[in-house]
Formats: C-alpha cells, sequence, structure tokens
C-alpha cells in the first residue's frame, strides 16, 4: 500500500498542512558553498588550466589542453545526420513548434510623439552572447537544449555557448543533435560548477557570457546564485512539481500516470492531485496501485509519493482553484469537462494544461510553450522562461526645444525640493525666456 497523504479542505488546520506539504528549502549547506566557492575562484584565477583539472578529476576524463574541450562543428552536424530518422523526425518536429510558439512572443522596439515634436520610446536589444548548461551523461535532456536555446536564438542573441558534461566520456548523441537543430554556436565538454564559473568570467577557449540559462545539479545552481550580478540567471529551480485539478470524470489510470510522470524525476519531485470526491481519489490511489510495478523507476515514484506527493479533497471546483492559487504551482492540469470556466479564476501556475487529453508530458516535449517554468511558489512572481528573458530594453529621450523648456520648469521644480541644484540648473539652462 502506497502512503500519500490526505488533506481536506474542510479540516481546521488545511491552510497550516498545505504550508507544511508544499514548503521547500534548497538552500546549499556550508560545505557545498565552500566547494563551488573555492571551484568558482580557481576557475576565474587560473582559467582552462583549472577547467582541464577539475573536468578530468570530476568527470573521470583524461583531457590534456584546451583543445579538447570544445566539440567542433563536425561532431554536432554528424550527430543529427546519424540519428536514426525517428528521433531526427521527432527532434526537428518539437523544434519547429517551440520556434513557433515563441515567435509570438518576440518585442520590438517602439515610440511615440507628443504634440511638441519630443519623442518618448523603447528599444529593444538581443544579448550578445548566452550560456546554456545541459545536464549531461545519463541523466541527458536533449528537450531541455531546444527549451532552453529556441528563444534565444528567436530573440536574436549573437552567440550560444552550450555546456554539457561527459562524465566516463559517455556522449548523448540525442543532445549535440539538438544543439545543431536548435542553431547552437559552440559547444563545451564541461559541467558542475566550474563550468558556470567559465561562463560567467571566462577563459582563453570559454567566452564570458551575459546570461546563464538552464537545470543543473545542487553545485550548478549554487554556483549560478555565487555569480549572479556578474551574470544573469534565469533562476534557482527547486523540484519539479505537478498539480492536477480534476472533477472525477477523467480515467484514474490517466490521472496516477500524470502523477508518475512528475515523481518519476527525483524523491523530491511534487504530484498533488486535487478532488471532489473520495470515491474518485480511491479510485485514483488504485490505480497507482496497479500501476507502480510497472515502471522503470518505482522506487524514485514511490518515495516521492509517499514523502512530498498528496490527495486533496475540497467541496467544489471554486474552491480547488483557491488552493491552485495558494500553491501556485510549475504545472497545472485542468482535467475538467469545462477548463475554460475555470481559466479566469486562476492567477498564479508556470504552464497550464487545459482539458483531460493535455498531459503534462506534452508541454515538456514538443507541445511549444516552454517548459523551464518557476517552481516552489514562484510563479506567484515569475513567468516560464520565453524571448523575452534574452532580450534587455532602453528607454528612449529625444526632447524637442520646446519640450526641454516646458519640462525643464517641472524638474527643476523637482529638483530643488530635493536640493540637487547642478540637477534644477542643468535643466533651466534649457528654459526658454
Amino acid at each position: 500500500m502506497i502512503d500519500i497523504k490526505r488533506l481536506a479542505s474542510s479540516n481546521n488546520d488545511f491552510d497550516a498542512q498545505l504550508t507544511q506539504l508544499t514548503a521547500w528549502e534548497g538552500v546549499s549547506d556550508a560545505e557545498v558553498n565552500q566547494r563551488v566557492h573555492d571551484i568558482v575562484h580557481a576557475v576565474r584565477a587560473q582559467g582552462d588550466q583549472a577547467l582541464i583539472e577539475f573536468t578530468n578529476r570530476f568527470d573521470r576524463l583524461q583531457l590534456n589542453d584546451s583543445s579538447e574541450l570544445e566539440f567542433s562543428k563536425e561532431e554536432l552536424k554528424s550527430a543529427l545526420e546519424n540519428l536514426p530518422e525517428k528521433e531526427r523526425i521527432a527532434l526537428q518536429t518539437a523544434a519547429d513548434r517551440v520556434r513557433s510558439y515563441h515567435e509570438k512572443q518576440l518585442q520590438t522596439s517602439w515610440d511615440y510623439t507628443e504634440a511638441d515634436g519630443t519623442v518618448l520610446g523603447q528599444k529593444v536589444t538581443p544579448m550578445d552572447k548566452v550560456g546554456l548548461y545541459v545536464p549531461g551523461g545519463k541523466a541527458s535532456y536533449p528537450s531541455s537544449v531546444l527549451m532552453n536555446a529556441m528563444p534565444a536564438k528567436v530573440a536574436g542573441v549573437n552567440e550560444l555557448i552550450m555546456v554539457v558534461p561527459t562524465p566516463d566520456g559517455e556522449i548523448n548523441s540525442l543532445v549535440l543533435a539538438a544543439a545543431e537543430v536548435a542553431g547552437v554556436d559552440r559547444v563545451f565538454r564541461l559541467g558542475g560548477a566550474q563550468a558556470v564559473a567559465a561562463l560567467a568570467y571566462g577563459t582563453e577557449s570559454v567566452p564570458q557570457v551575459d546570461k546563464i540559462v538552464g537545470p543543473g545539479n545542487i553545485y550548478v545552481a549554487t554556483a549560478k546564485r555565487m555569480v549572479f550580478g556578474v551574470v544573469g540567471i534565469d533562476m534557482i529551480a527547486g523540484p519539479s512539481e505537478i498539480l492536477v485539478v480534476c472533477d472525477g470524470q477523467t480515467d484514474p489510470d490517466w490521472i496516477a500516470m500524470d502523477l508518475f510522470s512528475q515523481a518519476e524525476h527525483d524523491e523530491d519531485a511534487q504530484s498533488i492531485l486535487i478532488a471532489t470526491s473520495e470515491e474518485y481519489l480511491a479510485q485514483v490511489q488504485a490505480s497507482i496501485e496497479k500501476l507502480l510495478p510497472t515502471m522503470e523507476r518505482e522506487a524514485i515514484i514511490r518515495t516521492s509519493l509517499e514523502s512530498r506527493g498528496a490527495f486533496v479533497l475540497v467541496n467544489d471546483l471554486d474552491e480547488a482553484c483557491d488552493v491552485v492559487n495558494k500553491i501556485a504551482p510549475e504545472h497545472l492540469e485542468l482535467s475538467v469537462e469545462n477548463p475554460e470556466a475555470l481559466l479566469p479564476k486562476i492567477r498564479h501556475a508556470g504552464a497550464i494544461f487545459m482539458g483531460r487529453y493535455t498531459a503534462e508530458a506534452l508541454g515538456d516535449y514538443c507541445a511549444g510553450p516552454n517548459h523551464v517554468l518557476p517552481t516552489s511558489g514562484t510563479a506567484r512572481f515569475s513567468s516560464p522562461l520565453g524571448v523575452y528573458d534574452f532580450q534587455k530594453k532602453s528607454s528612449i529621450i529625444h526632447f524637442s526645444a520646446d519640450g526641454a523648456s516646458e519640462m525643464g520648469k517641472v524638474a527643476s521644480v523637482l529638483a530643488r525640493g530635493e536640493s540637487l541644484t547642478a540637477h534644477a540648473r542643468s535643466a533651466e539652462f534649457r528654459i526658454k525666456d
């Protein structure tokens, strides 16, 4: 019997139980912080020499010089050309859909002219260089390459630098093929905190970038937090999450497998089901018991469900939406007859999957929207990764003589009110007599 927590909105301590269930402290301990600090400092001081040393030590390789750190363009092209046709078509289909979706997000410069001829506006510019971290070895995710690289290329980023570790020399051809499909410019066989440091500060071989995106382990996340400010980062992501709201009419086997789809990521992943019927929760429990033994990652799923999973009983779907907004989940499935009726009531969620047929797994690979999403309740103030994350804005201000004279009077009053005389006189010089 799989022991999944049961919560009911009718309980007096429901809010406290919900807070405890969803709490996540992904803070690095002192030892991890110190190790990452030492690695980052060494790469910053010693460049390629430190990269080679750390890569040989942590990934058990035998690199001799920095020329071996980078994959050649021929290797990337070969990885794509030698893929089995089925994989190549699937990869290209996913890439096309991701590109098409993100092209709708592209922001452009704009301006307007006031009556006196003053022009105000905003200039939108892509970043020059972006670094993409991709996990390597057996835990390889070509989908992450597409989701991180495609919006950057759509934004117009000039150069996209990818790092991917190859522990024990294990190279995932699908990851390299995804890099080729997505238009990644350069790929280095680097991982861990040392890869993040190289992207942040640059070495003899690895270019310094403006922003680092992509998932990684605790050392990667700690390094990203450490170099933030020198470069931009996408986010510090917590464990994967799925929250399913169901009206009790979806096949319980489908819902059980949807919960598994996130639980199989790791033991800390969180899968929660909200329903209005105790009987339906029992049906899903039975499906979980039946299907779990068929899963390759049975042990991971079991631990995830028992340690962080939950069934939540609510009185109606309106109340379900209230619970959703309290949790602010990464992935939200509205597995109900009329999801459009619930959508206006949802304020906080990273991605919303509408209807019974929209499995969250489709969003991970080929729906089109980005699968890099805010976790741990940060959907209250954060958004999915998008083209806008790779564009920056500059304000455009071009006063006419008449406009400068009129606004100079306003600025003068405010500046003198702040006792900033130079500010006031600078504006006053432009005031017409």
